[in-house]
């Protein structure tokens, strides 16, 4: 049936052919004018299916607390045609190579330390950070405006949540078990947003990007919304943190260092939750250890080192260090992370690659020996 089709479609071309064409143009013409209308087709159907979920998202927020209106004052299209008008202005060093130590905007371990602790006091923690880190842009895109609707419902979901807490709505959070496609698909989208982002990221900065991050820090640290998301969710987030992993890895650029504070920052709040942290360590654990192997072989028959790369894999140890502190401190570390596969990988013979990197490499090989300091403490505890 196949090869009659092809056999009757080469004919109805070889008739229909224009004079003055062959039929390799007159076909080529054929393909060009079929593909547009696949794309037409292709953008009405995605125009459509953004409909279809916006309505969805509508209809599961009436059956969690049908008291609920939505308002729009700060919703995120307000924000986002704000931004459009008039964007966020930073000072000129948002654009130079990263390496400015004010007050600031220092970038050091200690910092990111004595931000964490500080959000944890707060309620609106990721807000906190985002006032103090230069926050995310994909200034009045398509791509950002793809975003309006899963942060608007989110953001509802979040209200939804703190106003039942505080006994001012009626709400039942059990109708989430019974909509995942919208719940996931509201999520998915909001990853691939932020992932597209710190992909290629550009200052000034959005205060609908802002709100983006702060949306998704306060759906993963929220004590009840938390479960719903992992549940339905959890590849995705497993594969948001893998991407930004190697988002830091890969970056060539001269002026990385400002985007891989963003993406540290990212990865350290991500860890806030427990279940996600004892996912993420052993990702870091690994990506660290490859590193210091490699290093070590490198440096053993003096060969050329990508000295990008040794500069890339600090962001990673930063992030390690300040997690395994935390869950040191708040006595939650699973006997997952300490007794897991990569950190016996990781602590196999890390005297030895210490003993041999610390007089060329001394800063690499100390955050080695921290960094097995704070896992040696988590197993003891």
């Amino acid at each position: 049936y196949l090869k009659i089709s092809k056999l009757a479609l080469a004919f109805a071309i070889i008739h229909s052919k224009p004079s003055g064409k062959s039929c390799k143009e007159y076909t080529e013409h054929l393909a060009k004018t079929v593909s547009e209308q696949d794309s037409g087709w292709k953008s009405k159907v995605e125009a459509l299916e953004a409909e279809v979920l916006r309505l969805r998202q509508e209809l599961l927020l009436n059956k969690i607390c049908p008291r609920f209106c939505l308002e729009n004052d700060a919703s995120a299209e307000t924000l986002l045609d704000q931004e459009c008008i008039n964007p966020m202005s930073y000072s000129s060093q948002l654009e130079d190579s990263g390496c400015d130590v004010s007050n600031d905007y220092a970038f050091d371990s200690l910092g990111i330390a004595s931000d964490f602790h500080q959000s944890e006091r707060n309620v609106d923690t990721s807000k906190c950070w985002l006032e103090r880190v230069p926050p995310l842009n994909l200034c009045c895109s398509s791509k950002e405006e793809s975003l309006t609707a899963p942060v608007q419902f989110l953001q509802n979901l979040l209200e939804i949540r703190k106003l039942s807490e505080g006994g001012i709505l009626q709400a039942d959070f059990t109708e989430l078990e019974n909509d995942s496609f919208t719940v996931c698909n509201s999520v998915s989208q909001l990853l691939d947003g932020l992932t597209v982002f710190y992909n290629n990221p550009k200052f000034p900065v959005s205060n609908f990007l802002t709100e983006a991050v702060c949306v998704l820090i306060s759906l993963i640290t929220d004590t009840k919304l938390s479960n719903h998301v992992l549940k339905k969710c959890f590849k995705k987030l497993e594969e948001f943190k893998k991407n930004l992993i190697q988002i830091i890895l890969r970056n060539s650029s001269v002026n990385r260092f400002q985007a891989q504070h963003a993406v540290s920052h990212t990865l350290v709040l991500l860890g806030r939750n427990n279940t996600l942290r004892n996912s993420l360590i052993p990702l870091l654990l690994s990506e660290v250890r490859q590193f210091a192997e490699q290093l070590l072989q490198a440096y053993q028959i003096q060969a050329m080192y990508d000295i990008t790369q040794y500069e890339n894999i600090f962001p990673l140890c930063m992030i390690l260090e300040k997690l395994l502190e935390s869950g040191t401190e708040e006595s939650n570390i699973s006997s997952s992370d300490c007794d897991g596969e990569e950190k016996i990988k990781f602590m196999k013979n890390l005297d030895q690659i210490i003993l041999h990197l610390s007089d060329e490499f001394p800063l690499f090989s100390l955050y080695l020996w921290r960094v097995s300091v704070l896992l040696n403490s988590a197993e003891m505890q």
